[in-house]
């Protein structure tokens, strides 16, 4: 092994997850598999190859970078959507590569409609509306422009969807924002249907709002987050259960991330750990070295506070997390010895490490902690 750790990704873990998914939402609704921030840290090639062999057709990614990645790794054609950041110059490949994506302002639609003109073959867009969220779109104020724009510009582009993006479905404190959202959702696609310009789909759910709010799924769903074995909130994981006599979690984890014990190293009582004077030693201790630190994705906050499983064996972290390298506590596990594994993140025996344990202590998000996770770590799939 050339690194000093690796991420493995459960085919088993995510076939069922889309199972779980595709139930929740029936037979008659499109599941995009959304893969942005380099699949939620599982990696863009490795986890799309792998979804599309557990029968995923439809990807959904924020920027031309990542759509390249995909077309590059998947081995069978499929769609792409990109719902975010792409140049102009971008889009000539977008539309030549028949790869859709979200417009949200006029002259991205004027470019794209251009750029089908010269290539012969229209461009593939997702309106998305402004409903809320205030971010990006096509609101009350600027609609009307919208549908001059494709008027004009029919004979260039195909309407494949309408769209919007809700302002924190995972969370019941945003529940009449999001109510107000559906209803200018409907309204503003409303006025475009009426205008003459009839999408194929409408779209507006995200995982939270997959759950929390069956009335969005209309034609398609993009599902982030709950396809790797996450919830988005404690309040969505309540939510579902909360319809359900069964109370047991039916998604599971994709991921567990590895390495080994470097070294073992036997300390005396009174001794500093590390950089600076964080941890003093309270008695004569075993010091496991692992080669991973913040440089790696182990956050610098988890110093003196997270921990990682040895011989099925929690290990605190003690002392500073350095750059390359942090030092867990291993005194009381027997027979413990240089190579051996250390899970990080995952399972080992009977005992995890979970995503949200890592959180509470970093105050990092579920979302962000995976997405940190360095693109260069080596990524197995197993079964």
């Amino acid at each position: 092994m050339f690194h000093s750790s690796y991420i493995e990704i459960s085919r088993s873990a995510l076939q069922n997850n889309i199972n779980v998914i595709k139930q929740e939402i029936g037979p008659g609704v499109q599941f995009s598999s959304v893969i942005k921030g380099n699949a939620y840290g599982h990696g863009i090639e490795q986890f799309a190859t792998l979804a599309q062999e557990c029968g995923v057709d439809h990807f959904s990614v924020f920027s031309a970078d990542e759509a390249l990645r995909l077309q590059q790794s998947l081995p069978k054609p499929a769609t792409t959507l990109i719902m975010g950041y792409i140049d102009d110059p971008e889009l000539e490949w977008a539309i030549r590569h028949d790869i859709e994506f979200f417009v949200f302002e006029p002259d991205r639609l004027v470019q794209a409609a251009s750029i089908a003109k010269k290539l012969g073959k229209k461009a593939k867009i997702h309106l998305e509306l402004e409903t809320g969220m205030n971010r990006t779109g096509f609101d009350s104020a600027t609609i009307a422009h919208a549908i001059r724009v494709l008027d004009d510009t029919k004979e260039h582009v195909s309407l494949k969807a309408v769209c919007t993006h809700f302002a924190g479905a995972e969370s019941f404190q945003n529940h009449e924002r999001i109510q107000i959202q559906q209803q200018q959702f409907r309204k503003l696609s409303e006025l475009l249907i009426n205008s003459g310009h009839s999408p194929e789909k409408l779209h507006s759910a995200c995982s939270a709002a997959m759950v929390s709010y069956p009335e969005t799924h209309m034609d398609m769903v993009r599902i982030g987050i709950m396809q790797y074995g996450f919830w988005p909130s404690p309040e969505t994981y309540s939510h579902f259960f909360s319809q359900r006599t069964i109370k047991k979690d039916p998604l599971r984890r994709l991921i567990n991330w590895k390495s080994r014990i470097m070294s073992i190293k036997h300390i005396q009582k009174g001794e500093y750990v590390g950089y600076g004077s964080s941890y003093q030693t309270p008695r004569n201790m075993t010091l496991g070295i692992i080669p991973v630190g913040y440089g790696w994705g182990y956050s610098r906050t988890l110093s003196n506070q997270g921990q990682v499983l040895i011989r099925g064996v929690r290990a605190a972290v003690v002392g500073i997390v350095n750059m390359n390298v942090m030092m867990v506590d291993v005194t009381d596990i027997p027979g413990v010895q240089k190579d051996d594994e250390a899970v990080l993140l995952g399972t080992q025996g009977n005992e995890s490490i979970t995503v949200a344990s890592f959180a509470e202590l970093s105050t990092q998000l579920n979302y962000e902690l995976l997405t940190r996770l360095p693109s260069n770590i080596p990524r197995l799939v197993i079964d």
